[in-house]
């Protein structure tokens, strides 16, 4: 692909995605060039179809989760590490109203979204299986709870956002306080979900158009 192609495919990816974090996914292709300045030529160019361009923008934001974690896992201290990497997580699907609706939809953009999701798994549980081991993180805790934790952070935003756009964060530190081991802590009264459990969750809310 030429530079200029490429340049032009990012543009559409950047409008898009900057559009459909505040409108959602019923934005159509034509506003996406509106909101961008870009001809609806070359959107339909860059991307036949709305679904191609909600993958691409998942592939974009996966990128960016697995570079979040990937600096987590560098951190001296697992629990900091661990701890920055859900506060990262969390404003990510909190401040982004069309990458919640692509996570958590029916429609969930196919394989892609799928694959992507399992491209991160191996991180996120090295970050949890880092803390629980220093005695950071308490027992139980999984990392198929991390993806919980974002849809419920979303759902603040989703709820409260025009009220208080930064509430979610006052709720991410509850979360963060609850996750830290001490000692006398009981077990969790329910087990983490598995992968094909996490899977039907993030596949539960309506399709969007």
């Amino acid at each position: 692909m030429r530079k200029d192609a490429v340049r032009n495919r990012q543009r559409v990816i950047d409008a898009a995605r900057d559009l459909f974090a505040t409108h959602g996914l019923s934005a159509t292709l034509n506003e996406v060039a509106h909101h961008g300045g870009i001809g609806v030529g070359t959107v339909y160019r860059r991307f036949p179809t709305k679904e191609e361009l909600l993958e691409a923008i998942f592939e974009n934001a996966i990128d960016e989760v697995a570079a979040v974690a990937d600096t987590a896992l560098e951190f001296d201290d697992s629990w900091q590490g661990f701890a920055w990497f859900v506060e990262q997580m969390c404003q990510q699907t909190a401040t982004d109203r069309g990458l919640r609706e692509i996570l958590y939809s029916q429609n969930g953009c196919g394989n892609r979204v799928d694959a992507a999701r399992t491209r991160l798994v191996p991180k996120i549980a090295k970050l949890v299986e880092r803390a629980q081991k220093d005695g950071h993180l308490r027992p139980g805790i999984s990392d198929s709870d991390m993806p919980i934790l974002g849809l419920l952070a979303g759902t603040v935003s989703e709820f409260a956002g025009h009220v208080d756009a930064d509430l979610w964060r006052r709720y991410v530190a509850i979360f963060l306080d609850g996750l830290r081991a001490r000692d006398g802590q009981g077990a969790l009264p329910v087990v983490a979900l598995d992968e094909d459990q996490t899977a039907i969750v993030m596949h539960s809310s309506p399709p969007t158009p």
